[in-house]
């Protein structure tokens, strides 16, 4: 069973968003990580960026796979998680405190078109 965490939205795409304030935290969901397995880089985008909801907005790479990391919101990259340019595997260890981006929201009302825990339940069919 994957972890999934009351009070975060959820995209389809497997990324979480936790919001504080008009900034969104996005990082991957535990169901995302498991089904990567050992995460060894995570490609983040720059500070001052311009991400898109719906767009890609960097990658993980694992010893098996790569998988695009797609944006939930639109807005400017105020933060990356610098920590994990150096130890990838937090995203392993835990999903939901290794955070990738913080992005300002440019339309907040993009967080209604993801999913509540229990949508994101219902998706993942766990």
């Amino acid at each position: 069973m994957s972890k999934i965490l009351e009070g975060l939205k959820y995209s389809e795409s497997h990324e979480w968003v936790k919001v504080e304030g008009g900034v969104a935290v996005v990082g991957v969901s535990d169901f995302a990580q498991k089904e990567m397995g050992d995460i060894t880089y995570v490609d983040m985008p720059e500070v001052d960026d311009e991400v898109e909801a719906g767009e890609e907005f960097g990658a993980l790479e694992s010893v098996k796979a790569s998988s695009e990391l797609i944006s939930p919101v639109s807005g400017t990259v105020v933060e990356v998680n610098s920590e994990l340019e150096d130890t990838p595997e937090k995203v392993n260890e835990d999903a939901y405190g290794a955070w990738i981006i913080k992005v300002k929201m440019s339309d907040p009302s993009e967080l209604d078109n993801l999913l509540d825990a229990a949508g994101y339940k219902a998706l993942i069919k766990e």
